[in-house]
C-alpha cells in the first residue's frame, strides 16, 4: 500500500500531516501559516488561509511539473525582403498562437505566480511534425490558414516556427498560496473548499476538480485544474438557487451541499464533459428539528451531521441516483465528518478529537463503530518519574514548559495503586476532581508527596491527561456533561507505540466510577481542598520538548478540520495508530447512557453471534456454489471488455426456501467494486454475439426495461456452458420449474439459432392486470434452429438455417432423473452462409472501379453499407462455427443479377437491378460463404426435403386428435402437408404435395382446420375444404392484399389471421365469418413488425423490429398485444418484453386460460379430472360454436 497522508488543522489554524507509515503528527514547516480547513486529494492537499485565499501543497515526486509555453512566429514572402514579419493587414499577428487569433509575443509571457521559474530562455522547435527538420524549424504553406509542411515549394507564400519555454513548478512540500485571477474578477473571499472528481474518467491519474463557497453564500468552480498547472486559471462561478454554508465533492460524480438555513441541495448532471453539471436537486434534512451544518460525500455515500451533532448516514446512492433514498442515524456525536478513499470515514468529535469508522466496506458503507486517532504529536516527549518516594516535601524539577498533573487516590473499588496491563485499558475518568494547575511556568510548583514510585508498566502506559492550555479550551470542554478527552504520555524515540486506547463502557470501568462534568475553573477550590484532607496524591512531570511549543500547543491539539481524501486506508489496513484492542461502538462525547445502552447492544450481538456459531455446518445460511473469471463487457464510455471475478452465493432461507446472488467484481481506478443480481429477479440468460467471443447475457425484468443486459464472455465453450447452466439451474430452482418444456410453453429463437422457451400463467393472456413482458423468465433448450412452431398436443418441428426439419424428441410431464435420461439427445447440425458485398462506382477513365466516392460506402461492406467487411476480417457467427466452403459469387439475390453477379443502381443506397442501364454508375454484387455448427439436442431430423416456413394446427387444452395437421413449405415454394403426425409419431410418416401454379413464402392453418398462403409474389391464398378427412383440401381462393404492400408473413389463430408486409406493418383481417372464411377487408393495426404469430386463444405476438426509445439495440424483441379478447379482437397496445436479437416467437402451444366461474351449475364430475384447468367454454366463431 503507498504511503499517503491524513491532513488536520487545529483551532489555532495549524495544520498537521500524518502518515499511514508514521506514528506521529507532524506540523507544516511554514510556522506563520494558518488554514481554517483543508481538503485532500490523490498527491494534493488545498487550503483556506485566514486570509479567505486558497493555499495547494502538491505532494514532492520524482517527476518535476513542467509545463510549456510555446508561441509561433509568422512569416510572410514578399518580392523585396523575401520571407519577413510585415505581415498582410488581413493576416494573424507576427507572433501568435497556433490559431493565429491571439498575440503572443516573447516579452509578454510571465510566470503565473511564485511558484514557478523558467527553465531556461525561449528556443526554436527544430521539429516538425514530430520529425526532424533542416529548415530551422520553419513551416511553409500557401497562405493562412493552411496546412503547414517543412517543404518549401514555389507557391509558398507564408511560413512560421514555433518557440518554445519551459517553466517549472517549484512549490512542492510547500503551502502556496493561488494567485489571483488577472484579469478576471476573483471571487469574494472563501469560506469553503472541496476537491474531488478524479474518478470521473479511466485515468488512474485524473486531476481532481476543485470547488468553493464564498462567504456570501456563491458557489465557485476552479477551471484549468490540470497535472502539469496544478493550480489551475481561473475560477467560475456557478449558479445556486440559495446561499450555500458547506459543500463536499466526492471523487466520482457526487458533490452536496449545505445551505445557510440547514437544507441541503444535490448537484446533478455531473459528468466529463459538464464537470460543473446542470442543475441542484433539493434534500430534506434527516429531521424535521434537526438541521443540517456539515456534509461529507465519497464515491457512493453522503454522510451529514445536524446541528445537535448527530451524524446521518444516506442509503441508496450511487450515480443515477445521487439523491439517495432515505437516512439512517449513526451513533456518536461529532463536529464534522468527512468521507476519504474507499469511502472510508473520519470526524472530530464534539470533544475536539479525531475519530475513524471502523468496519466501513463495500456491503457495509455505513461501518459498525468509532475509534480515536491515536497517533503521537510533537517531536519528542518522556515521562519523568518522580525523584524519591520518601520525600515529603521540596521542589519538583522546574520545567520551562512543563505541567503537573496531580491525582487523588480513587475512593472506587479496586486497589489504589493502577495495576499492571493498564496499557489496553487506560482509564478514562478519575475517582475524584481531577485537578490541572493553570498557573505560569515562572514559579515552580511545590512538591507533593508520593506513595510509591511508580513502575516500568506504569510509566509506560497512557495516563488520563485534560488539555488545559488557554481558557479558549477551557470553553470548549467547560459545562458540559461529557467525558474529557485522555491525551497519552509520548514515549521516547525509538520506541515502539501503544496500540490507540479502547474506551471501555461503564460496565466495563466500574459502577463506581462517577460521570461528571470537568470543570477548570474550579481547580483552585479542588486544590485547596485536597490540601485540607492532606491525601497523597502521585505526582508525574512530563518533560521539556527540545523546541518551544506555540500558543495552545502544550497538551495536544484541539482539531477543528480533518482531510482523508488522500489517505489511502481501508477496512483491511494496518495502521499503528488505527489499531485498536476492541471496538469501539461510541465517540468519547458520548453520555452514560448511550454508553450503556451500546454496551448491552453489543452483547446481544455477541451473544447471536456464538449462537450461530454452535449451529450444525449443514445449516449454514450461505455456501459459495462457484466462483470463476469471466469478461465484462462494460456498456459505459468508454465501452471495452473487463477482466473481472465473478462469484454465484447460495443461500437458505429459515423456512427451506433457497436464493442465490450472482456477483461481478471489478476493479476500477485501482478500486474493487461489484455488481450483483439476484437469481429470482433474472428473467433470462441468453447466449449472444459478441466479437467473437463465448458471450452470454443476464437479464432482469429491470434490465430488459432499460434494454441494458449484463453481458459476459468465458475463455472457451464449455465455460460458457457451464456457466450458463449452473445459472440456469439456480433460476429453475428458486422459481419451482422443474422438467421438461410443458405443452403449454412460448417457443422463441434468436438471431444466433439458441432457442428459448417460457411457461405461461394463467394470466398471462387475461384482458385486465396483465403481467408485463419483462417479467417473463426464458430458459434454454439444447438445439439450434431458425424458427420454432408447436401446439398444445405437444408436438414441436423447427426448421434450421440450412431448411432442414427437426422435431423435438423429447417427452412432456417427466422430471428429469440422475441419470440425464429424461430426454434423447441427437446430433444435429445446421449450415448457414454468411454474406459480404462487393460495391463498384463508375468513372469515365476506367470503367467501373473500387475507387468511390469520398461519401460512398465501403468497396466492401455488409448489406446496408454501413460497416466495412472485407473476406479477410469477416468471421464465423460464433467460435462454435466453422467454415466449410471458400468465398463464391452469389448470384440467388432478390432483383436479379447479370452474368457475373452484378446489380446495378444509379447511385448508393437504391434499389439495385440484375441489369446494367445508361444511368446505372454504382454496381454490386453479393458474395457467400457457407459455415457449419454441430451439437447434440432432443430433436430428431424429419427427412428428405428441405424446408422455408411450417405450420402446426392450434388446438385448445383438452382437445384429442389422432392425427395432427401439418403444413410446411419447401425451399422451392412447394405446398406440403405432413401425413402420420402425432403425440406419438412427431415426425409423422410422409409428405403430401398440394399443387400450385406459383411458389409460395408463408403459410399457416389455424382453428377449424384454415389454411392461409402467401405466394412469393406477395398474393394471399385461401385452402378451401380442408378437413380431418380431406388434410390437402380442394382448391385455393385468392384473396386481394392490402392496397399497395406486398405481405410476406401470416398467421392464423382460431377465429382471426394477421399478416405482416414487407414494409414492416401487421395487418388483421376483417369480417372472418364461417360462412365466409376468407375474410372482407385488411385493417392496418401496427408498424415495426417483422414476424406474427396467433395462438389458439386469438392471442397476438410479435417479434418487433425494435423497442421505441432504444435505437442502438440490436433488432429483434418479443412484444405482446395487450387488451385481444371476444369484443377486441384487435387488441389495445403493445407491451414489449426481451430484445436484442430474437429472430422467431410460437405462442401457438399456449391454450391456458384463466379459470373462470361457471355460467350455469353443473352437474358433478365423475372421476379423478383430466386435467387441473378448468374446461373452458365451446369455441366460438363470431358466435357460433365450430369444432376444433
Amino acid at each position: 500500500m503507498p504511503i499517503t497522508l491524513l491532513w488536520a488543522v487545529d483551532v489555532y489554524g495549524r495544520v498537521y500531516s500524518l502518515s499511514t507509515a508514521g506514528q506521529r503528527w507532524e506540523r507544516a514547516d511554514d510556522m506563520l501559516l494558518e488554514l481554517k480547513r483543508v481538503t485532500a486529494g490523490k498527491g494534493r492537499c488545498w487550503g483556506i488561509g485566514c486570509d479567505h485565499h486558497a493555499y495547494l501543497n502538491m505532494m514532492p515526486s520524482e517527476n518535476p511539473i513542467r509545463y510549456r509555453e510555446e508561441t509561433y512566429e509568422n512569416q510572410r514572402w514578399n518580392p523585396v525582403d523575401s520571407f519577413t514579419d510585415t505581415l498582410l493587414p488581413t493576416d494573424r499577428w507576427p507572433w501568435s498562437d497556433v490559431a493565429g487569433v491571439n498575440p503572443q509575443p516573447l516579452h509578454s509571457f510571465e510566470l503565473p505566480s511564485r511558484s514557478w521559474e523558467w527553465e531556461g530562455d525561449w528556443y526554436v522547435d527544430q521539429s516538425c511534425g514530430g520529425e526532424p527538420s533542416q529548415t530551422g524549424g520553419w513551416e511553409y504553406a500557401v497562405d493562412f490558414p493552411a496546412n503547414f509542411s517543412p517543404d518549401k515549394k514555389w507557391n509558398s507564400c507564408v511560413r512560421r516556427r514555433r518557440w518554445i519555454r519551459y517553466r517549472r513548478y517549484i512549490a512542492q512540500g510547500t503551502w502556496a498560496k493561488i494567485p489571483l485571477d488577472n484579469p478576471r474578477k476573483p471571487p469574494l473571499p472563501l469560506c469553503d473548499i472541496s476537491c474531488g472528481g478524479w474518478e470521473m474518467s479511466d485515468q488512474s491519474g485524473r486531476y481532481p476538480y476543485l470547488w468553493g463557497v464564498s462567504q456570501q453564500g456563491q458557489v465557485w468552480f476552479r477551471e484549468g485544474v490540470h497535472p502539469r498547472v496544478p493550480e489551475g486559471s481561473s475560477w467560475e462561478e456557478v449558479d445556486a438557487p440559495k446561499e450555500v454554508a458547506q459543500l463536499s465533492a466526492g471523487p466520482g460524480d457526487l458533490l452536496w451541499a449545505v445551505l445557510w438555513d440547514g437544507s441541503l441541495l444535490v448537484r446533478t448532471g455531473l459528468s466529463l464533459d459538464s464537470p460543473t453539471g446542470t442543475s441542484w436537486a433539493e434534500v430534506e434534512s434527516p429531521g424535521k428539528e434537526a438541521e443540517a451544518s456539515h456534509v461529507a460525500v465519497g464515491a457512493s455515500v453522503v454522510w451529514v451531521v445536524t446541528k445537535d451533532y448527530k451524524v446521518w448516514f444516506r442509503r441508496g446512492v450511487n450515480s443515477h441516483n445521487p439523491c439517495g433514498s432515505g437516512w439512517i442515524s449513526i451513533g456518536g456525536e461529532m463536529i464534522t465528518v468527512d468521507v476519504g478513499l474507499n469511502d472510508q470515514v473520519w470526524a472530530v468529535g464534539e470533544d475536539r478529537g479525531l475519530y475513524f469508522r471502523i468496519g466501513v466496506t463495500s456491503s457495509e458503507p455505513s461501518g459498525n463503530g468509532w475509534i480515536p486517532v491515536s497517533a503521537r504529536w510533537g517531536r519528542s516527549r518522556e515521562i519523568v518519574p518522580p525523584r524519591n518516594e520518601h520525600e515529603a516535601g521540596g521542589e519538583l524539577n522546574k520545567v520551562s514548559q512543563g505541567a503537573v498533573l496531580r491525582c487523588s487516590d480513587s475512593d472506587s473499588e479496586g486497589p489504589a495503586d493502577p495495576p499492571h496491563g493498564t496499557r489496553d485499558a487506560p482509564v478514562l475518568e478519575a475517582a475524584a476532581p481531577s485537578v490541572v494547575p493553570l498557573g505560569g511556568t515562572d514559579t515552580p510548583p511545590s512538591l507533593l508527596k508520593t506513595e510509591a514510585p511508580p513502575s516500568a508498566s506504569q510509566q509506560d502506559a497512557p495516563k488520563p491527561f485534560i488539555p488545559a492550555s488557554d481558557s479558549f479550551i477551557n470553553s470548549l470542554i467547560s459545562d458540559r456533561d461529557k467525558t474529557a478527552t485522555p491525551q497519552h504520555s509520548i514515549s521516547e524515540e525509538g520506541e515502539d507505540p501503544s496500540p490507540a486506547p479502547v474506551l471501555p463502557t461503564p460496565e466495563a470501568v466500574g459502577h463506581g466510577v462517577p460521570w461528571m462534568n470537568v470543570d477548570l475553573e474550579g481547580a483552585e477550590v479542588a486544590r485547596s481542598a485536597q490540601a485540607a484532607d492532606g491525601g497523597a496524591c502521585a505526582t508525574y512531570a512530563l518533560g521539556t520538548l527540545e523546541t518551544p511549543q506555540g500558543v495552545g500547543e502544550e497538551d495536544g491539539p484541539v482539531w477543528s478540520w480533518i482531510s482523508g481524501g488522500g489517505c489511502d486506508v481501508d477496512a483491511s489496513s494496518q495502521i499503528s495508530w488505527l489499531s485498536p484492542t476492541g471496538p469501539l461502538t461510541s465517540s468519547l462525547s458520548l453520555t452514560p447512557v448511550q454508553s450503556a445502552a451500546w454496551s448491552e447492544q453489543q452483547q446481544q450481538q455477541r451473544r447471536r453471534r456464538d449462537e450461530i456459531s454452535k449451529k450444525p455446518l449443514e445449516r449454514s445460511n450461505s455456501v459459495w456454489v462457484r466462483k470463476g473469471p469471466l469478461r465484462w463487457w462494460r456498456d459505459w464510455k468508454p465501452q471495452r471488455w473487463v477482466d473481472v471475478a465473478v462469484a454465484l452465493e447460495q443461500s437458505t432461507e429459515a423456512g427451506g426456501a433457497k436464493d442465490s446472488i450472482f456477483f461481478v467484481y471489478y476493479m476500477q481506478y485501482d478500486e474493487k467494486k461489484y455488481l450483483h443480481v439476484f437469481i429470482h429477479e433474472v428473467t433470462a440468460l441468453v447466449p449472444v454475439l459478441r466479437d467473437g467471443l463465448y458471450a452470454f447475457a443476464l437479464y432482469t425484468a429491470q434490465r430488459t426495461r432499460q434494454r441494458w443486459p449484463l453481458v459476459l464472455a468465458a475463455q472457451s465453450q464449455k465455460d460458457m456452458n457451464d456457466w450458463l447452466s449452473l445459472l440456469s439451474d439456480c433460476c429453475c430452482e428458486c422459481r419451482g420449474i422443474a422438467g421438461l418444456p410443458s405443452r403449454q410453453a412460448i417457443w422463441s429463437t434468436t438471431s444466433k439459432g439458441d432457442i428459448m422457451v417460457h411457461e405461461p400463467s394463467f394470466a398471462l393472456e387475461v384482458t385486465a392486470h396483465t403481467p408485463p413482458c419483462d417479467l417473463m423468465f426464458w430458459r434454454q433448450v439444447p438445439g439450434h434452429l431458425r424458427g420454432v412452431e408447436s401446439n398444445s398436443l405437444g408436438l414441436v418441428w423447427g426448421i434450421g438455417w440450412d431448411g432442414t426439419a427437426w422435431a423435438y424428441s423429447g417427452r412432456y410431464g417427466r422430471q428429469l432423473t440422475s441419470a440425464g435420461d429424461a430426454v434423447e439427445l441427437h446430433q444435429q447440425t445446421d449450415v448457414r452462409s454468411v454474406h459480404l458485398y462487393e460495391n463498384q462506382r463508375w468513372n469515365p477513365m476506367t470503367g467501373y472501379t473500387d475507387k468511390g466516392l469520398p461519401t460512398d460506402r465501403p468497396m466492401w461492406s455488409d448489406e446496408s453499407g454501413l460497416k466495412e467487411c472485407t473476406k479477410g476480417n469477416t468471421h464465423p457467427p460464433s467460435p462454435q462455427w466453422s467454415w466449410v466452403s471458400e468465398w463464391t459469387v452469389d448470384d440467388n439475390v432478390t432483383g436479379g443479377t447479370d452474368k457475373e453477379g452484378w446489380q446495378y443502381a444509379a447511385d448508393f443506397p437504391v434499389t439495385f437491378h440484375g441489369h446494367k442501364t445508361i444511368k446505372d454508375f454504382v454496381r454490386r454484387r453479393r458474395w457467400t460463404r457457407k459455415c457449419k455448427i454441430t451439437l447434440r439436442g432432443p430433436w430428431k431430423q424429419v427427412p428428405p426435403i428441405a424446408l422455408s416456413d411450417i405450420s402446426l394446427m392450434p388446438c385448445l387444452t383438452q382437445s384429442r386428435m389422432d392425427q395432427i395437421p401439418v403444413w410446411a413449405l419447401s425451399d422451392k415454394g412447394d405446398v406440403l402437408c405432413r401425413l402420420g403426425v402425432s403425440s406419438q409419431n412427431p415426425a409423422g410418416g410422409s409428405w403430401l404435395h398440394v399443387g400450385t401454379d406459383q411458389p409460395f413464402k408463408s403459410i399457416s392453418i389455424g382453428g377449424a382446420s384454415q389454411v392461409w398462403a402467401i405466394a412469393k409474389d406477395g398474393a394471399v391464398f385461401y385452402r378451401g375444404s380442408v378437413s380431418l378427412q380431406n388434410p390437402a383440401g380442394e382448391c385455393w381462393y385468392h384473396i386481394p392484399s392490402p392496397a399497395r404492400q406486398t405481405l410476406r408473413q401470416l398467421s392464423v389463430g382460431r377465429t382471426s389471421v394477421f399478416a405482416v408486409d414487407e414494409n414492416g406493418n401487421l395487418w388483421y383481417r376483417q369480417g372472418l365469418t364461417p360462412s365466409y372464411p376468407q375474410g372482407s377487408a385488411w385493417e392496418l393495426i401496427s408498424n415495426n413488425v417483422t414476424k406474427v404469430s396467433v395462438g389458439p386463444l386469438d392471442q397476438v405476438w410479435i417479434i418487433a423490429d425494435g423497442v421505441p426509445g432504444f435505437t442502438a439495440e440490436t433488432p429483434g424483441a418479443v412484444c405482446h398485444r395487450a387488451g385481444v379478447g371476444p369484443m377486441q379482437p384487435k387488441g389495445l397496445s403493445w407491451d414489449y418484453g426481451i430484445g436484442g436479437g430474437w429472430e422467431h416467437v410460437s405462442v401457438r402451444g399456449n391454450s391456458v386460460e384463466a379459470p373462470r366461474a361457471p355460467r350455469a351449475p353443473h352437474p358433478p364430475q365423475v372421476g379423478p379430472p383430466r386435467s387441473p384447468l378448468l374446461a373452458p367454454p365451446p369455441a366460438q366463431v363470431n358466435g357460433n360454436a365450430v369444432g376444433v
